[in-house]
Formats: C-alpha cells, structure tokens, sequence
C-alpha cells in the first residue's frame, strides 16, 4: 500500500516543484544583469516548441493540444504587459482564451489518451480549430460585447499582490479547478497531474498579469511541467506492466545491474494457467493475472514485486536472508489459493467500486488459483543472472513436485 501511495504521489512532485520553484525565483528576476534580462520575454517560446516535439514524438496527444492552447494564452497575454502597446483585439483574445483555457484543460483530464495524427486525434485537433473559429467570428463581429463580456475585473482581497479576474473567468475557473482535481485523484497519472499544473499556471498568470515578469515565468513554467509530464508518462510506460501496474521486465533488469552481495531472488507462476485461459477465456485470465499482481504487489518483507512475462512474476529481497524470505513468499502463496476470484459476466458491474460490494456476497461463479514458487538466495561471488537462473530452476523442481508449493 505505501508503494503504490508513494508511485502516485511522485506523479504530483514535478508541477508542486516547478510551481514553487517559479513562485520563488520571481523576485529575484528583478536583480538579473541585463544582457540575462532582455532573454527573458524569450522563455516561453522555446519552452512550448520543445514540449510540442516531444508530444508529437510521444504521441501524447492531450498535452499537444494543451502547449497549442498554452501558445495562444502567451501570444494574448504579452499583448497585457507592461510597456507594450495596447491591443484590443489582442486583450479579447486573451479574455477569451482565459475561459477557453480551464475548460479544455478539464476536458482532457477526462479524455482518454488517443494519439495526435490519428483519427481521433484529428478531431480532437478540429475541435480546437472549431473554437478558434467562433472566437474569431465573436472578435469580428462582436468585439464590443466580447469586451464588455470578459471585462469588469473583481479584485480579491484575500490573495496577495493585487489578484485581479474578471466575473467570467472567476466562475469558470471556480468550476474547472475543483473538478480537475476530484478527477485527479480518481485517475493521478503524470498527464493529469501536468495539466492541472499547467491550469494553475495559468490561473496565476491571469490573475497577476500586470505583475512583473511573471506571465512570462508562470507560461514557461507551465510548458516545462506539460514537457515532463510526458517524459514521465513515456517512462512509466516503459517501465511498468500496463495490465498488472507492476514494474515490467525493463526495470527488473535495471534492477538486477544494482544489486548488493546479499539478496534473494523468488520467482512465482501462476499454476495450469493455459488450461485456465482455454476454460474461461483471456478476458478472465486477465482477471486472474491483476489478482495475483495486487497479491504479489502487497508482499511484506520488503520485498520488490514485478512482472516477468506471462503468468511469471519476480520477486527481489534486497539485503535478505533465504529463511528471512520464506515466511513472506509462503504467505502470499497462501493468500492466493485461498482468494475466491468472482468471474465478470454481464450482470456483474464493470466499476470496481461495485464489484467490491459483491465479492464474498456469493453471487456469480468463482474459482481460484494457485502458484508455484522458486526461490534461490545469493552469495558473495554470484551475479544477479546466475541467481535468477537457479530460482527459476526451483521453479520447474516446485511445478515437478506437483504445484502449489515452494521449492528453493
């Protein structure tokens, strides 16, 4: 429990970080040499490219969509700082874009990730032209109520530095910031967790517009947190079982290259599993393989779960003893012949919260599985390799001896 705690909260450390980071470097911008000073207003742009690449790159479709917004909001928002020019076309668009920005931010926390050239991916991206396009149209023909629309500013109190919104914009952002975040915790992911940094970058911004250097900070800060996001969500990917949630093969291999003299190795499969999937169908084998994995996943003894391949998983004890090891796998072999695994069928709900409620409840057709566990302890001359191969060898003695046992 505290791993995976600890997994979904590191989601949220880069854009409290950067958030922070920028919140404290603003005063001291003011005390840069001017040569550092002119590069400043220059930030943004190179910051955005470089997160549209990779999203691109990536394929990460709903932050690519979310930098072509964050585009926009800078090219409006420069139109507002001190010093330049007024531009009133400029300053609709940007009170506009204060709107549009927190409600498409909220709608791509609930869209699935789809790509950026695929199908829906071009529509998502026509969708986004779609407003484009009514907005131009509003500007053309309506500028006078667009302005008197997003203007009206209400100063509050209770923020410092002269935090100014308009009505339209305080409503929306009052909605948008509450629902993002529920959807957060119910789906923290590095996407999400970026684009709610990038929404409250953006709220900053628009409420502090006139503040010295930081539309340019907060917008530059938001395109580095949007850019990491996808880093991370590319390297989770790459690194963690998309079916179980454990980490995959890759990072049991990274593992192996870093581990100290003394450590056990366990592996663990899960018994008749062919015959299983060819009686109920891989839909339910799947079923079967995410039971096992949360089992697997609460093993005590610091133990290190992931997923081998298959129906195989791993388990590493780091600085640990065979007989200290024993105990831990023996309770989760235990734990798992002993589960009632209920099979999906139509009349049982497909949310988990739902499907809680009925286990145990003794409704719907249940079956259970067990394991077969090979254990091997290293010594001071052995390479991680050569202790992988001899657990896995007391794996095949566990699956001779007829299953359902530990074998070392």
């Amino acid at each position: 429990m505290i791993r995976v705690v600890s997994r979904k909260m590191a989601a949220l450390i880069v854009p409290v970080t950067i958030l922070t980071a920028a919140a404290i470097c603003l005063p001291r911008l003011s005390a840069l040499a001017s040569p550092w000073k002119e590069l400043l207003p220059y930030i943004p742009l190179p910051a955005i490219s470089a997160g549209l690449l990779l999203s691109l790159h990536f394929r990460r479709g709903r932050v690519f969509l979310a930098l072509l917004l964050l585009a926009a909001f800078h090219w409006a928002s420069h139109s507002r700082l001190p010093g330049v020019a007024p531009d009133i076309h400029a300053q609709n668009t940007f009170g506009l874009l204060a709107i549009l920005f927190p409600i498409n931010i909220t709608l791509f926390m609930f869209m699935r990730e789809r790509g950026v050239m695929t199908v829906a991916g071009r529509i998502r991206l026509a969708f986004l032209a779609f407003q484009a396009g009514m907005a131009a149209l509003l500007l053309h023909f309506h500028g006078g109520g667009v302005a008197a629309f997003v203007g009206g500013d209400m100063r509050l109190a209770f923020l410092p530095g002269g935090f100014v919104l308009s009505l339209p914009v305080l409503l929306v952002l009052a909605l948008s910031i509450p629902i993002a975040t529920m959807r957060l915790a119910v789906s923290l992911s590095p996407v999400n967790s970026a684009l709610l940094g990038a929404m409250v970058a953006a709220t900053a911004v628009c409420g502090w517009q006139t503040t010295p250097d930081l539309p340019m900070l907060f917008i530059s800060a938001a395109a580095l947190t949007l850019t990491l996001g996808v880093l991370q969500d590319t390297h989770d990917m790459a690194f963690r079982d998309d079916l179980t949630g454990l980490p995959s093969r890759r990072a049991l291999n990274e593992q192996l290259m870093d581990m100290r003299r003394r450590y056990v190795i366990a592996m663990l499969d899960v018994d008749h599993f062919k015959n299983f999937n060819d009686a109920y169908g891989h839909d339910v084998g799947d079923q079967v393989l995410k039971m096992v994995a949360r089992k697997i996943h609460d093993v005590k003894g610091g133990g290190k779960p992931y997923r081998y391949g298959g129906e195989e998983f791993t388990i590493i004890f780091p600085r640990c003893r065979l007989d200290e090891a024993i105990p831990h796998l023996e309770e989760v072999r235990k734990a798992i012949a002993a589960y009632q695994l209920v099979l999906r069928d139509n009349s049982r709900p497909e949310t988990s919260r739902l499907g809680k409620r009925q286990r145990g409840s003794g409704e719907g057709e249940t079956v259970s599985v067990t394991i077969s566990i090979g254990v091997a302890e290293s010594n001071d001359r052995s390479i991680p390799a050569e202790v992988l191969k001899e657990a896995d060898q007391a794996l095949y003695r566990a699956k001779r001896k007829g299953r359902d046992i530990l074998s070392k």
